[in-house]
Formats: C-alpha cells, structure tokens, sequence
C-alpha cells in the first residue's frame, strides 16, 4: 500500500483561503482570506457586501464591471469588502501581531486563479497596521508568492513613488 504524501502547511491554510472564497459573493473575483498564528487559524473572510447590504450575486450587477473599470481602480464603487479586510475585522488585534495571511483569488467567472494578484492598497495599509508578518498568495494549486510585509510593503511604500503593483 503506498502512503500519502502529506500537503505541506503553506499550501494547506491556502486551500483553507480557497474553501473560503466559496463564500463570496462578487461577480468579478472571489477571494478568500485565512490569518493564522502560531498554527490556528485566527479568523477568515471573503469577498461580500456590508452586513445587511444585498449583494452583487443579489443584485446581479457589479459597477465596477457595468462601468468597466480596469483590475486595481476604483474600489470606492465595489459594492464590498475585501477578503482581507473581514479577516481582519474578524480577529483580535493581540492574535494577529506576528501573524501570516493567506489569500487564494479566482475568477468568478471561469473559477481560474488569478494569477500575479496582490492586496489593494488599502488591505496592504490594514495589513500592516494589523502586525501580520507575511502574505502568502496563491498562484495556481501548489505555487504561491511570499510577501514579507515589513520589507516589502512598508520599505517599499507605494504610496511614495506611485507603483501600486497592481
């Protein structure tokens, strides 16, 4: 009998991110978020309009997409907040210094990764300001990016030279 190969931790709070994206409810991208610390998972959070708002699956109409704004622009239109945003709402503040997060995207439409993907602006501001440590992005099942968020998105401020990497 030959044994299972055992996922590795990375990719296995990525698939956790993946299930949670499940939950989403925009029409355009659908990602998940899972923040962990010292190997529990701390809270999640998806893709979804305000408590108590419909959303874009209810409404059936994204503006973004209506007005056909480019990825990365104008999210003060989007009808919702960030997966990394809940997440972050989510938890409390003492369980996430020190913390990683780990974001899957995918398109609602074709259910593919998005490839390349990185946090808004503001998620990156919240991010920090949260103390998680590292971002670990999925790219396709087994393959993801690590964002050491000190080094790379507080050194690195994008705000200050305008390369907002989208």
């Amino acid at each position: 009998m030959e044994a299972t190969q055992r996922r590795d931790k990375i990719n296995y709070y990525l698939d956790l991110a993946e299930m949670v994206l499940q939950r989403g409810t925009c029409l355009r991208r659908l990602y998940g978020a899972v923040i962990v610390n010292e190997d529990e998972v701390v809270s999640t959070g998806y893709v979804g309009a305000p408590r108590g708002r419909a959303n874009c699956t209810d409404i059936g109409t994204c503006m973004r997409e209506k007005l056909h704004v480019p990825r990365g622009q104008r999210y003060e239109i989007c009808r919702s907040v960030h997966a990394e945003a809940n997440a972050i709402i989510s938890a409390p503040r003492n369980r996430m210094l020190g913390a990683a997060l780990y974001l899957c995207g995918k398109d609602a439409k074709t259910g593919e990764y998005i490839r390349e993907s990185n946090s808004c602006s503001m998620c990156k501001r919240m991010i920090i300001n949260a103390g998680i440590e590292k971002v670990y992005i999925r790219d396709s099942k087994d393959q993801y990016r690590v964002v050491d968020v000190e080094k790379d998105w507080v050194q690195n401020d994008e705000t200050v030279d305008g390369e907002f990497g989208y």
